[in-house]
C-alpha cells in the first residue's frame, strides 16, 4: 500500500468508537534506518485549524487492527 492511499482515511478506536482523526492531518514516526512506520501521531487539540504544541495521540503500528477503503480501525490497550 501507498502512502497517498492512506492520505484522507478516518482513523477509528475500535474500543471507544470515537473518530480520532484523519490520516494527512497526522504525522507518521518513521524508522530512519528500515523506512518503517513506527507509530501515527494524531493531534488531540485544534483550535481555528491550528494545532496545539506538544499535544499528540502516539498509536504504535501494531495496534492497527484494519486498513479499510474509507478508514483505520485501531486497537489501543486501556492505560492502567
Amino acid at each position: 500500500m501507498r502512502l497517498s492511499e492512506l492520505s484522507g482515511k478516518e482513523i477509528v478506536d475500535v474500543k471507544k468508537a470515537e473518530r480520532l482523526g484523519v490520516l494527512g492531518q497526522t504525522d507518521l514516526e518513521i524508522n530512519e534506518g528500515t523506512g518503517q512506520i513506527q507509530a501515527l501521531l494524531i493531534p488531540s487539540l485544534k483550535w481555528f485549524g491550528f494545532r496545539k504544541q506538544g499535544v499528540e495521540i502516539r498509536v504504535p503500528w501494531q495496534h492497527i487492527k484494519k486498513i479499510g477503503s474509507d478508514m483505520i480501525i485501531i486497537d489501543v490497550p486501556e492505560e492502567d
